[in-house]
């Protein structure tokens, strides 16, 4: 609601200034009003359990909400460039006493926003790019408050125009990494943070794993990731198979943080000699026989 306030005032504001600068931030603000908007939806639908339909539920709603708060982002930067350019070339006169009354009154509102969201911000993507458009127009505010200075005292009304270049540019710097991240997680990437090779050497240090294969790694939400793979093990009864099992599981969440786990186990026969049963897990996979765990 205070941003939603803050962008009629800004925009107003910006009109009566002649400033691209306060113009190009209220429609950062906007996008900010937008993205909370967002962000509580999909709170909402990412806290609602498991049904027969979304049978992981509703982790993605996040991801998804901050791939689209940064895809505006992006487009409204476009936006920005493209007006500060024609303003560069034909520049107007500004009034820098609004701007920086303004610009000081943003830094307040974005300043106490990103303090209730720093907290939840460091585990949850979808509150993070809600968190990045509120520190995206502090610095903005910052720079139109140090910008409108300057006007004053050299009289260079171009800088109006090349304030809002920076800030486009800072508002597409804030948006890639939200969407690099949020896009991996759409597309079942590897989580960030784990390496493939790490946990594959981690579960072949468990006693009584052979080998692993067909190992696979994504993430249901923000932090929320799961696996599924083959285990090669001896021909042993399932109560050994069910120890194999269970440290496999709290090695991965403890190491790892990966919770949810789909573990498929392959008996191998072997007669017992010197050598035992270290042999490669591929002389094994054609004649191997998947049991479920």
């Amino acid at each position: 609601m205070a941003t939603t306030a803050f962008v009629l005032v800004e925009l107003i504001a910006g009109l009566r200034a002649h400033s691209l600068a306060l113009l190009s931030d209220a429609g950062h603000n906007f996008t900010d009003a937008l993205a909370l908007g967002l962000a509580w939806a999909a709170f909402y639908l990412q806290s609602k359990p498991a049904d027969e339909t979304k049978t992981y539920g509703y982790h993605r709603a996040s991801v998804l909400s901050a791939f689209v708060n940064a895809l505006t982002l992006v487009a409204l930067s476009v936006w920005i460039l493209y007006e500060s350019v024609l303003r560069l070339r034909a520049p107007e006169p500004v009034n820098e006493t609004i701007m920086m009354l303004v610009a000081g009154l943003g830094l307040a509102v974005n300043g106490s926003i990103m303090l209730a969201l720093r907290a939840a911000s460091r585990n949850d993507i979808n509150i993070r790019s809600a968190f990045v458009h509120m520190l995206g127009d502090a610095l903005g505010s910052i720079a139109i408050i140090l910008g409108a200075v300057a006007i004053r005292y050299t009289g260079w009304m171009r800088l109006d125009s090349i304030l809002s270049i920076l800030i486009a540019l800072l508002i597409m710097w804030t948006a890639w990494d939200i969407i690099r991240e949020s896009l991996n997680i759409l597309l079942e990437g590897l989580p960030r943070g784990i390496q493939l090779a790490d946990v594959a050497q981690a579960m072949g240090s468990v006693e009584g794993v052979l080998g692993v294969h067909d190992l696979h790694i994504w993430s249901l939400g923000s932090n929320t990731h799961a696996l599924s793979c083959h285990v090669l093990i001896e021909d042993v009864p399932p109560s050994a198979s069910d120890t194999i099992l269970r440290s496999l599981n709290a090695l991965l969440d403890r190491r790892f943080g990966i919770a949810h786990t789909t573990v498929q186990f392959e008996h191998v026969s072997c007669a017992i000699s010197e050598s035992g049963c270290a042999i490669p897990v591929n002389a094994y996979r054609e004649h191997s026989h998947p049991h479920d765990r």
